[in-house]
């Protein structure tokens, strides 16, 4: 696989990384890793060439690290490139960073992180920065040799990226960045003022969370299918974002053994000018595709998650999304399961307006009337008739 130099360092890191915070599960709906799946997806991965492993403390239910660290004991730790981050929104005090940092290199069996970033950085964590000291702390664990590289990841819009971008001596940054989101947060614009800087750029969320592949309305599956080069969703995703040299390494939450192998075919052939103008217009038409289908922004990243009253926050907006690449009943089908037939139910009914998802939403979504609509549209007449008549069906 083809690497790129992390710009002002001598790291060359591949194409591909891999993203550790959707690995397969142990149970359907469960934070459990599938120990086995996931430690031959990560073997896979390194036999061809994979170098770039992200992890972060809250993925899996805070057992992504744990995880990480035993599965990548048998390599030799300077074979690989372990980036990990600093849990802003869990820092109530200036002495939480220490003690956070330090629990993570123990969760990792590591002494030192080659990647470690501020993790989802915004307006008011970037105030927390300074509030903090946290720059300052993590530079000295870079003297120390506990870091290699100190970055963060973002989660806001330009005017505050840049603002970020600009008010420390980073080593690189991580933004949201696919052909659907290419305007939105920090952008393309973004990509450029970091490159520019001199700073590598990681890529997260190049699938949107999957709503650039399972997640497709049918229009815009249409137009990927009748395209005159017959791609995967996922492959037309990815090659968009090696097509671009100030890409230096894209992060792919991969659950499967199936993902990772497609994923690495894609890299062996993307290179920066490979999309033609012909396949501009393509991705221009499946962008405008989508945003007249979509009703919710959701990446399905879980970061809202847990929810106090146990509401089921991605797989209901993933339902609600669905309703128009999948069809009403088809998609109400999926969704009753999900909610109705569980001893306890999990769907946007049992919201009671608190807020905190909205509080670690990367996306700034207003959830709690998104669920209201979602609620609307997904729990109706037949949804009520079926939840009522089930118990009775099920006596005999």
């Amino acid at each position: 696989m083809e690497q790129r130099k992390m710009k002002g360092t001598e790291e060359m890191v591949s194409l591909l990384g891999l993203g550790c915070m959707r690995f397969p599960h142990e149970t359907p709906g469960s934070d459990d890793i599938d120990v086995e799946k996931a430690e031959k997806m990560i073997d896979y991965a390194i036999k061809h060439g994979v170098n770039y492993f992200d992890t972060a403390y809250p993925y899996h239910g805070h057992q992504s690290e744990p995880f990480l660290g035993q599965a990548m004991k048998k390599y030799p730790r300077e074979s690989f490139y372990l980036a990990s981050k600093l849990p802003m929104w869990y820092l109530k005090k200036e002495a939480d960073v220490a003690r956070y940092f330090e629990e993570q290199l123990e969760r990792c069996q590591v002494e030192y992180f080659d990647f470690y970033l501020c993790h989802a950085m915004n307006e008011e964590r970037f105030q927390m920065l300074q509030e903090y000291h946290i720059f300052e702390k993590l530079a000295e664990y870079k003297k120390q040799g506990k870091i290699r590289h100190i970055g963060f990841s973002f989660h806001d819009d330009y005017e505050v990226f840049e603002e970020i971008l600009t008010s420390r001596p980073w080593d690189f940054c991580q933004i949201q960045y696919n052909y659907l989101d290419e305007n939105s947060q920090a952008g393309v614009t973004g990509l450029h003022h970091a490159a520019q800087k001199g700073l590598p750029v990681i890529i997260m969320e190049p699938l949107r969370g999957g709503r650039l592949t399972g997640g497709l309305p049918a229009s815009a599956r249409h137009i990927l299918d009748h395209a005159p080069i017959s791609r995967t969703p996922a492959q037309w995703a990815f090659r968009w974002l090696w097509d671009q040299a100030e890409v230096t390494c894209v992060l792919s939450g991969m659950n499967s053994l199936e993902m990772v192998q497609e994923n690495l075919c894609t890299a062996d052939e993307a290179r920066p000018g490979c999309i033609t103008q012909q396949e501009r217009e393509i991705y221009r038409k499946v962008v405008d595709a989508i945003n007249e289908n979509m009703k919710v922004g959701c990446t399905g990243c879980r970061y809202c998650m847990p929810c106090p009253r146990g509401v089921d926050i991605p797989g209901t907006f993933a339902a609600y999304n669905r309703i128009s690449s999948d069809g009403y009943w088809k998609t109400l089908t999926e969704y009753f399961m999900m909610t109705g037939v569980r001893r306890d139910y999990t769907g946007p009914g049992n919201c009671i307006g608190c807020g905190k998802c909205e509080q670690h939403c990367p996306q700034h979504l207003p959830i709690r009337q998104e669920l209201q609509n979602a609620k609307k549209a997904l729990e109706g007449v037949p949804y009520k008739v079926v939840k009522k008549v089930l118990p009775y069906v099920m006596k005999y």
